[in-house]
């Protein structure tokens, strides 16, 4: 395992008895994500140290995701990644092992994989397309996380003119919807429209 439990005073242990989670060897993790040993080991010295039980649940995950954009209020978007985890165990609690192949699979894993769970992040309601109004639902909750840092500078109206720009260049049947195909293909014809996605640019 990673390492041994730490003593926690007698009523600490009484009260997480039932909760603390145990993750999977080391070498199990390392042979379905795309990090080392090493990297595994920090992140997970990380992890506990955040959530000593071993799992996070949402509230506490739009903490720890807000630390990361203290100029604007991420709480929103902090949902919607949340959200992106279809299958949560646990009472509704996010896994060291859940955690770790979702920032696997978005940071080291093949174009496909990181495109598909982008769109699944804008599929909120999970029926294989994304609306205009799912899209415009993140952008501006991507707006309000980057704050003053946005650019072009956030109006009122700057989300919605946003999606309004690029919704009918993405779907190319235009039916109303996007489908993961009519995506890909729209993010592939641009290796910039990828790259900013990954850094949470709006500009896309």
């Amino acid at each position: 395992m990673f390492g041994g439990k730490k003593k926690d005073n007698e009523g600490e242990e009484e009260q997480s008895h039932h909760t603390r989670y145990k993750p999977k060897r080391l070498d199990a993790l390392c042979k379905t994500t795309y990090f080392t040993r090493k990297e595994i080991r920090l992140m997970y010295q990380g992890f506990k140290q955040e959530c000593p039980t071993g799992m996070v649940r949402e509230e506490s995950f739009k903490e720890i995701f807000s630390q990361f954009f203290p100029q604007g209020d991420a709480t929103r978007y902090a949902h919607y990644v949340f959200s992106t985890f279809k299958q949560l165990s646990n009472g509704g609690a996010l896994t060291f092992e859940q955690f770790i192949t979702l920032l696997s699979s978005i940071s080291r894993g093949p174009i496909t994989e990181k495109l598909k769970w982008i769109f699944d992040l804008y599929d909120i309601n999970g029926d294989g397309y994304i609306s205009k109004q799912e899209m415009l639902h993140i952008v501006s909750s991507i707006y309000e996380m980057l704050g003053h840092y946005t650019e072009p500078v956030v109006h009122e109206h700057s989300a919605r003119e946003h999606v309004e720009r690029i919704f009918h260049h993405i779907d190319t049947n235009q039916d109303g919807l996007i489908s993961f195909d009519e995506f890909k293909e729209w993010c592939q014809k641009d290796e910039k429209r990828s790259k900013s996605l990954f850094q949470l640019d709006t500009v896309m």
